[in-house]
């Protein structure tokens, strides 16, 4: 229903900034809670940040707390995730999710390409 195109993405030296974006279509995600997540080589796939459209609540995770902040633009269905302060341990390739809530225990999850990020230290 819903496609997502991350960008942004490149390298950058530690104490740097970036900004990722992730632009959707087919569908509207006024609707959708969206989220970032990333994975480095040999990692899991990790939570990075979220954000509800209904409430415009943001959620990080301890790692990234208080250096990037994930934001929305409803007239141009995209969300972005500002990054500062990055360290060399915030590489990994960065995807953009869209959450959608069917039931009480049931969920549709949307996911982009992906977008590598490299932080030098």
């Amino acid at each position: 229903q819903v496609q997502l195109v991350e960008s942004g993405g490149g390298l950058v030296q530690a104490g740097g900034s970036l900004r990722l974006s992730c632009a959707a279509s087919g569908r509207t995600i006024s609707n959708y809670a969206m989220g970032w997540f990333r994975q480095a080589p040999g990692k899991e796939r990790e939570f990075v940040a979220s954000i509800s459209w209904s409430g415009g609540r943001t959620d990080y995770a301890d790692s990234v707390q208080g250096r990037f902040t994930t934001s929305r633009d409803n007239a141009k269905n995209t969300v972005y995730l500002q990054m500062n302060s990055l360290k060399p341990e915030d590489t990994a390739v960065y995807y953009c999710n869209a959450r959608l809530v069917t039931g009480w225990n049931s969920v549709n999850d949307y996911w982009g390409q992906g977008t590598q990020v490299t932080v030098s230290s």
